[in-house]
């Protein structure tokens, strides 16, 4: 079966393309009527690679290639950063299928397929259903942002008793806050600056404080067992130290090119992690999904319409700073 379906690119010009692309449907593959897609920092990275932009996408399965037997047509599902895995290598086997080396990803392999659409053909294995309780404007940004915060809090040793520190109020951040005070952990906010104290207060923080970049802790300040960088992506790694109990962990969720330096000596003195992780887990989002529906946890939303010029608006309210604190396209289907 092939379908024609309308897509956005970025270009090397740095504006938004309206374009279609027709894929065959494969062997457990889907078609989904794409309805609301999240905004990630990543698009602004494969912006002029001339890619269907696009990663935290909701939609409604409108077509089953053969061997599809997980959902039906007319179900509410989600897709992100992965488009298909091969499900049969050691690592989706042993659900770190994050990592199968056979997988395509947004960005890398799949260069006509994104949320940025009035439609996506998506391997079954990578969408997920969304539970009744969650609006779609609000599970966008849990299919990238939600999931990538959830992934430290499942996979590395974060207790309900924990002091959890996030720094950096964004996108990511925002979410890591609220996701962090349902666990029950005490939540520790670094900011720039006193303009979200607030926010981050209403959001569930505990303690929030005001940190200068590469400065010396706040006074007073009680170490934290995680670490959550949120913001940018240059970041001093020594100044860190102080901040960490013994054996506690520092997790970089933000990207950038730059060499990072490492003060090894107080790494191994006291037993400070630098912990990478990018994709989430199949079983993790869906349960951030669960999770975020029985918890009734909602990201924080700007919304826009789903064209051309909507798009371009997102991207640039993104760039300079004015997003508060995830953007969602929202395709009026009327």
């Amino acid at each position: 079966m092939s379908i024609t379906y309308d897509v956005f690119r970025g270009s090397p010009e740095g504006r938004i393309v309206a374009d279609k692309t027709t894929r065959t449907l494969e062997d457990h593959e889907v078609f989904i009527e794409t309805t609301h897609s999240g905004i990630c920092g990543s698009d602004e990275h494969y912006f002029k690679a001339g890619n269907v932009l696009g990663h935290e996408g909701i939609g409604i399965i409108k077509a089953l290639g053969p061997g599809v037997k997980s959902v039906k047509v007319g179900d509410r599902v989600g897709f992100g950063y992965t488009h298909s895995i091969c499900t049969t290598c050691e690592e989706c086997t042993t659900g770190y299928e994050q990592y199968c080396a056979n997988q395509k990803m947004y960005g890398f392999h799949d260069r006509d397929n994104g949320s940025f659409s009035y439609g996506a053909v998506w391997d079954v294995n990578c969408v997920f259903l969304i539970p009744d309780g969650i609006d779609s404007v609000h599970a966008a940004p849990l299919m990238c942002a939600g999931a990538s915060v959830w992934e430290i809090f499942m996979q590395y040793g974060v207790r309900p008793t924990d002091r959890v520190g996030i720094m950096g109020i964004g996108g990511l951040g925002h979410i890591a806050i609220k996701l962090a005070a349902a666990m029950g952990c005490s939540v520790v906010v670094l900011s720039s600056s006193e303009d979200k104290r607030q926010e981050a207060m209403d959001y569930g923080a505990s303690e929030f404080h005001v940190y200068r970049s590469g400065g010396p802790p706040p006074e007073g300040f009680k170490q934290v067992k995680h670490l959550l960088l949120c913001g940018s992506g240059d970041v001093e790694f020594a100044a860190l130290m102080p901040l960490m109990t013994p054996r506690g962990s520092i997790y970089p969720l933000t990207v950038t090119i730059k060499p990072a330096t490492l003060p090894l000596v107080p790494l191994f003195l006291r037993g400070i992690r630098v912990q990478g992780s990018l994709l989430a887990s199949r079983q993790n989002i869906r349960s951030v999904l669960q999770f975020a529906a029985r918890k009734n946890i909602t990201p924080t939303t700007m919304t826009f319409p789903m064209t051309v010029e909507g798009i371009e608006d997102a991207m640039q309210t993104l760039r300079d700073g004015k997003m508060r604190y995830r953007g969602v396209l929202v395709r009026d289907m009327q």
